[in-house]
């Protein structure tokens, strides 16, 4: 059949799609942790478009759909992130998905990038940043509670913005515990000894209940609560959480956060308040950090790994 106008039809090239190992190829911390602060202030500062993110339960298969959407200057796109816990003992990852980027200008696609590094990696670079803003500038003995990839991501990223000569590591499965802290060169403990005397603690289980007590933590120390979305899911008691909050976003705190919702903690800034100079650091007593993960970190880190790999 020949072509109306007596050509054949111009098709428009293949959008290009970016694996995990590309991403691995040119992501670095040391470029990310900066691109997730400017990410933060433009978020808390008005200059994002985003909803909380849509969680749809995929009942039968135990797992979960999260879509993530977000408008971000001249980018827009979305996340689809996928968290099937029962991954973890096939081999397969946990959390898996892709990002779709295209321009905000005029809706045209830019490129699909492999998803689950950019989750692991922005959620640590998202965590040390807030370290880098909260903690204790002579902080140096960090406490990790869970041993999996968002550990073993957490260590790495912590590492660029404070020196921990001193690292315990905590988990539910003793071997696993025992084996990042070889990693690491760490010490393998019990959650209690992990925190007691620890000026920055990371809490990245997948456990719904606390394993974090607040009369553990010594005055002062800053709480960077990762694992628990949902408002149902908790890592850290009513104690642990009556020091000042800080969250990534107040809306999606108000709706997945069961540490907030549970505890009737009241929330102080998000990070990119203080960021931006909105409002101040904490001043006293201990500092909580709220992390769920937000669609514009992943677009802001979606234009920096294409960006890297075009420089």
């Amino acid at each position: 059949m020949s072509h109306p106008s007596g050509s054949a039809p111009q098709l428009d090239p293949q959008i290009p799609y970016f694996s995990e190992a590309s991403v691995r190829r040119v992501l670095r911390y040391e470029d990310l942790i900066p691109a997730m602060e400017r990410a933060l202030t433009d978020y808390s500062t008005g200059k994002v478009l985003q909803p909380v993110r849509n969680i749809l339960p995929v009942e039968q298969y135990h797992g979960f759909l999260g879509i993530m959407p977000a408008v971000y200057g001249d980018i827009m796109g979305a996340k689809l992130v996928t968290l099937f816990p029962g991954n973890a003992n096939t081999g397969l990852p946990t959390h898996q998905g892709i990002i779709v980027l295209m321009h905000a200008t005029n809706g045209k696609p830019i490129a699909v990038l492999d998803g689950r590094l950019i989750t692991e990696m922005r959620t640590a670079a998202v965590t040390a940043a807030a370290t880098k803003l909260l903690a204790h500038p002579d902080a140096h003995v960090l406490a990790i509670l869970g041993s999996g990839v968002q550990a073993r991501a957490h260590a790495r990223a912590l590492s660029l913005v404070r020196h921990f000569d001193d690292i315990r590591v905590w988990s539910r499965t003793p071997s696993h515990a025992q084996a990042l802290a070889a990693e690491l060169t760490a010490t393998a403990t019990s959650a209690e000894d992990a925190v007691r005397g620890a000026d920055v603690v990371v809490t990245v289980t997948n456990i719904s209940q606390p394993v974090l007590h607040g009369a553990w933590l010594k005055p002062g120390a800053l709480v960077n609560a990762v694992g628990a979305v949902g408002p149902a899911n908790r890592e850290l008691d009513d104690d642990a959480m009556r020091g000042s909050v800080v969250v990534d976003s107040r809306a999606a705190a108000l709706v997945e956060s069961g540490d907030i919702l549970l505890s009737g903690a009241t929330i102080y800034a998000e990070l990119g308040e203080v960021l931006a100079g909105n409002k101040p650091k904490p001043s006293s007593g201990n500092t909580v950090f709220k992390s769920l993960g937000l669609g514009v970190e992943d677009l802001a880190t979606a234009q920096l790994v294409i960006e890297l790999i075009g420089s």
